[in-house]
């Protein structure tokens, strides 16, 4: 084969783009070859297992008592539209290209292989970050659950060492827990996601039912708390950035309902990830749109409600606590519920743990199979046919993450490289319809290229409500990733090397 991106100054080869043939034969190389597990409910309880956890069980609290008020089930809502707008683009697709690495092989197939790598070098930010951070919420209730048995573990070893500890020896067994898990094969990542999500949905059940009898609706006026100044000195990261452009110094009110919405999009890290997984998939090109659309409606729906629900049971000033589901049940009075609450959350976030991994493996998977990072990191076990090495590398990064260096202010980097994500997999649907209008799609994104303008306009509008030290962060982070493609990646690819003949 003649290479002809070979060469031709130092910036050649940015926009090189990748053929969705190309793509779909490089899932046929034996020694890349993963397993086909996953039937389309099997794919959409992946989905809800990474939903339903962090969103429900701590932001929804957080943003009602620092932004949104009883509001904050809008703020779901309007995180929730801008989601759907973006999950039409991504099953679109995901039914088209049915290849791991989601927007980072969507983005290769429409817009090259410069901004599939940046894209990539993002995703691999977000979910890594993420799943530390939850391992970190995770050591924190697995701490309240012993207190409530009369058992403790010493500081020293619960917490990171800026937290008066030594290293959060909890966070660091569940990520390395979840590392073995993911190992042996997506159909026991599968099991335990479905066994462990069925639990968490008969606690948020648990929530609702219990919960409902308690609601006051005084609690709920004003629905939307009259704006005022507020001080964002404590906030993670500082002032939102378009509030600070804009030179508004206000919090609730309908600015802060939209500085809710970004604050929850934590939620919905998850739904992405479920495009990560084609490979794995049976039938994808029908199956992928099923499990992307399905997974993200019913979260959104189960957000908005339980929401309610909380902001009912108490006011939302009360809502500002690290647990405000176990909060919402105390004030009830009924026995056992805050434990029974604290269990469930604990249960919740540990297949959200596994789900952002998982996400994770797949994406570098994807990018060092194109060479773009070190090629051998790809290879599958011949026994289990899951990308084991690096498996291994994120289940390590995340714990001596999560052990070591208390991760809240880099938390909010997760929302921006979501919103970035969205954003990119958005154009990239109506690149690839003008570059391949002959491409079979077996799903298609409605009203192009309407949808997609608007999905990137609101998902660029929501990130715009995340602090400034975040987009200071995350441009440093992409520096970085400019730095290694560019001396890496860019003249090792299989584009350039021709590997593909």
């Amino acid at each position: 084969m003649t290479v002809t991106n070979r060469g031709g100054g130092p910036f050649s080869g940015f926009l090189r783009t990748k053929s969705v043939e190309q793509a779909i034969r490089d899932t046929e190389e034996p020694e890349f070859q993963l397993r086909k597990a996953l039937g389309p409910v099997q794919l959409t309880i992946m989905g809800i297992g990474v939903l339903i956890g962090t969103g429900v069980f701590v932001l929804a609290g957080e943003a009602a008592a620092n932004y949104s008020g009883p509001a904050v089930a809008l703020s779901f809502l309007i995180a929730g539209v801008v989601c759907a707008l973006a999950a039409l683009c991504y099953a679109e697709f995901a039914s088209s290209v049915p290849v791991a690495g989601s927007a980072y092989t969507f983005s290769y197939a429409s817009m090259g292989e410069f901004i599939a790598w940046m894209i990539g070098w993002d995703l691999i930010l977000e979910f890594t970050l993420g799943a530390a951070t939850v391992s970190k919420g995770w050591s924190g209730y697995f701490d309240s659950v012993l207190g409530k048995l009369g058992l403790s573990i010493p500081d020293a070893i619960s917490s990171a060492p800026e937290d008066g500890g030594v290293v959060d020896v909890p966070a660091m067994f569940i990520s390395l827990a979840m590392m073995v898990v993911l190992i042996i094969g997506i159909r026991l990542s599968a099991w335990v996601n479905a066994t462990i999500t069925t639990l968490k949905l008969l606690i948020v059940a648990g929530i609702l039912i219990i919960g409902s009898f308690y609601v006051t609706s005084s609690n709920w006026i004003p629905f939307i708390p009259e704006s005022k100044p507020a001080d964002y000195s404590d906030a993670v990261g500082g002032t939102p950035l378009l509030l600070q452009i804009l030179g508004i110094n206000s919090g609730f009110g309908i600015t802060g309902v939209f500085t809710g919405a970004a604050v929850v999009f934590f939620a919905y890290l998850g739904f992405d990830i479920v495009a990560t997984l084609s490979e794995e998939v049976k039938n994808p090109q029908k199956t992928m749109p099923i499990g992307i659309i399905a997974s993200l409606t019913i979260a959104t729906v189960l957000y908005i409600v339980v929401s309610l629900v909380y902001t009912g049971i108490l006011p939302y000033q009360q809502l500002g606590v690290e647990a405000p589901a176990a909060a919402a049940m105390a004030a009830t009075g009924v026995p056992a519920a805050e434990f029974i609450i604290s269990l469930g959350i604990l249960i919740g976030l540990t297949v959200v743990i596994m789900t952002l991994m998982l996400g994770q493996t797949r994406v570098a998977f994807a990018m060092s199979r194109d060479h773009l990072l070190p090629s051998t990191l790809a290879k599958v076990h011949p026994k289990y046919r899951t990308p084991y090495k690096l498996t291994i590398i994120t289940g390590v990064v995340s714990a001596i993450l999560c052990g070591f260096i208390p991760l809240s202010e880099l938390a909010a980097l997760v929302n921006i490289g979501t919103l970035a994500a969205f954003v990119l997999v958005s154009i990239g649907v109506i690149v690839l319809r003008k570059k391949r209008p002959d491409l079979p799609r077996t799903f298609k994104t409605p009203l192009v290229p309407f949808i997609p303008i608007l999905s990137a306009v609101l998902c660029f509008g929501v990130a715009l409500f995340l602090p400034v030290d975040t987009w200071l962060r995350f441009v440093g982070w992409m520096v970085i990733g400019f730095i290694v493609y560019y001396f890496y990646g860019r003249t090792r690819s299989r584009l350039v090397t021709g590997e593909h003949a």
